[in-house]
């Protein structure tokens, strides 16, 4: 058992402390079920965006990366090339069918589109795959506890669903949003303080580590062969991996519920686009942090390989370090279960209880429902979080491999809503079916890597829902009214403006600040190239690693400045009104 001491012990505890003051002091102005699931509306983008970075960027990231990339490499990296093309379509098609429509639970678009069946079975899969995952982050966050404390890891559990129980509770979607703003500050203070250590810290020049990790091929990034059996391809990445965080963050409650607490359509799309703009270079961090470690360690093997960072914290020395790094991974992970909390509870009011069991109460009765349909929630999830507790591999690739099975069904159920004319709820659901079917039989009879699943699932999904649409409902004549091309010919029909503020309302029309994320794409490919490339030579790679900052700097500062101006301009537009 690591001895903590007192001074580590202050700063957990005075984190603690000012989250659960932050919940409470933000609770006091939850008067009803709406403000408890979407806020007063008057949030502010940017700490919107810090959050949907914050909720899945930090989940498993700060354990799980340096897990896997200690053994496979700077390769890991594939698994997140693909954010920007991700915010891409997120932000040009999902984003204005859920926020124009003015949608609590984002699965209410699946029963306007298709049908009461089709919301109901998208609302199941989103808690059933969210209650696994959240005991993947809970079981993460309780390793810490054990390390630091020796307080078994069942108990650590239980101590920590209790303590982001509380401040959800209290101020939902709003406590998240700004717990997650100050649990971010934490995260990257205590990532950034790590690296610095390590990487001045090794045992030999740094030119040479890095060459010595090439020969041992942990720095190519760019694994180019066609094998599917392998998970960090290029291939994987791009295309397989493209249409599993399309689903993480375009089809899921917990991601989007926030953007629609913005206070209008240009706000939401700014937050998520901040993703777009950060998150390859944040899981570069992590993952590059773990092949340092390998150099760092040279390789030896750790009986859980998801406490890596925590061995490395506490032989370093640093008075307060052990705190700063347990009050970071500890905010990392709690950001991502109040999310979940807070969204299943939301979800369960809105597509079950307020839809089936009593539609007509008041905002005060659905208040009281939303929480404690939050505190079931948390206690539901202390069970599989259990049985992660028996794992020794990384807690991000076993969080990725459970949440593949539901890729297909998920992706299908939105994008051929958006898109399909001919597909109907019956064909839908008997794609989904098969969906699941076709990924069970390829997980046990096939060693297919499981990032293709979601190709798989996919394309089994919309080929029988097609098929099985036409033969029994028969091809249709007009595109469905929430469908893309549908919402484009009611804004014509009506001749609404597709525009507000310079961000487009209508689904399928492109926003400027788009654009450039397929730029940021193609630079995170050349960056991944050069430095592996120019390892062996060490002013080219610091020439190529300074030229490459000075485009990520301006591209970012460029967005900012673009981002803001449309803010002040939009704050003027409401002033005038």
């Amino acid at each position: 058992m690591y001895e903590f001491g007192a001074l580590n012990w202050t700063i957990l505890g005075t984190y603690i402390v000012l989250t659960l003051v932050m919940g409470a002091l933000v609770g006091r102005r939850v008067t009803s079920a709406n403000q408890f699931a979407l806020g007063d509306k008057n949030i502010p983008w940017w700490a919107i965006g810090i959050s949907v970075v914050c909720t899945y960027v930090s989940a498993m990231s700060f354990l799980g990366g340096p897990a896997w990339s200690y053994k496979e490499g700077l390769s890991v990296i594939a698994i997140h090339l693909n954010y920007p093309l991700v915010i891409f379509f997120i932000v040009a098609v999902f984003m204005p069918f859920f926020y124009n429509n003015g949608l609590t639970s984002i699965y209410e678009y699946q029963e306007r589109r298709f049908g009461k069946a089709s919301r109901i079975t998208l609302s199941l899969i989103f808690l059933i795959k969210q209650a696994i995952s959240s005991a993947a982050v809970l079981y993460a966050t309780s390793l810490i506890l054990e390390f630091i404390t020796g307080i078994d890891v069942t108990y650590c559990i239980v101590i920590v669903t209790v303590i982001a129980l509380i401040y959800t509770v209290m101020g939902g979607i709003a406590a998240v949003i700004w717990t997650d703003v100050i649990q971010a500050v934490i995260l990257f203070l205590g990532a950034f303080i790590i690296i610095e250590a390590v990487w001045n810290g090794m045992p030999q020049p740094m030119t040479e580590v890095m060459q010595d990790l090439k020969s041992q091929g942990m720095t190519n990034a760019l694994q180019t062969n066609l094998d599917l059996s392998q998970v960090t391809t290029v291939w994987a990445g791009v295309i397989a991996m493209t249409m599993f965080h399309t689903t993480v963050y375009g089809g899921n409650q917990m991601m989007v519920q926030r953007c629609m607490a913005a206070k209008n359509m240009g706000d939401a799309k700014k937050a998520m686009l901040m993703m777009g703009y950060v998150a390859f270079f944040i899981y570069f961090v992590f993952i590059l942090l773990g092949v340092l470690f390998n150099a760092y360690y040279d390789g030896k093997e750790f009986e859980n390989g998801n406490t890596i960072i925590l061995h490395y914290a506490s032989e370093y020395g640093m008075p307060g370090l052990m705190g700063i790094i347990a009050a970071a991974i500890l905010a990392a992970s709690m950001s991502s279960l109040d999310s979940a909390f807070n969204s299943m509870a939301t979800v369960s009011v809105s597509d079950f209880y307020k839809r089936f069991y009593k539609k007509n109460e008041s905002e005060e009765h659905y208040l009281k429902v939303s929480r404690f349909f939050t505190v079931m929630w948390a206690l539901c999830i202390i069970i599989p979080a259990f049985m992660f507790a028996t794992s020794t591999g990384s807690v991000l690739e076993i969080l990725s491999k459970a949440g593949s099975y539901f890729v297909g069904a998920n992706f299908c159920m939105f994008v051929l809503g958006f898109y399909s004319k001919h597909i109907t709820e019956k064909g839908l659901l008997i794609g989904v079916a098969a969906s699941f079917l076709a990924i069970w039989y390829v997980a046990v009879a096939t060693d297919i890597a499981w990032p293709w699943y979601c190709v798989i699932g996919v394309l089994v999904n919309a080929t029988v829902a097609y098929a099985a649409s036409l033969l029994l409902t028969g091809k249709q004549t007009e595109m469905h009214l929430y469908t893309v091309k549908g919402q484009q010919a009611e804004y014509a029909r009506l001749n609404k403006p597709i525009k507000e503020d310079g961000w487009y309302v209508v689904p399928g029309k492109v926003d400027a600040p788009c654009w450039g994320l397929l730029i940021m794409f193609v630079f995170s490919l050349v960056l991944l190239w050069g430095i592996n490339e120019f390892i062996e030579n060490a002013p080219m790679l610091i020439n190529f690693i300074r030229i490459c900052s000075v485009i990520v700097a301006t591209s970012v500062i460029g967005y900012m400045i673009y981002a803001f101006k449309r803010s002040k301009q939009s704050n003027k537009v409401e002033q005038v009104s």
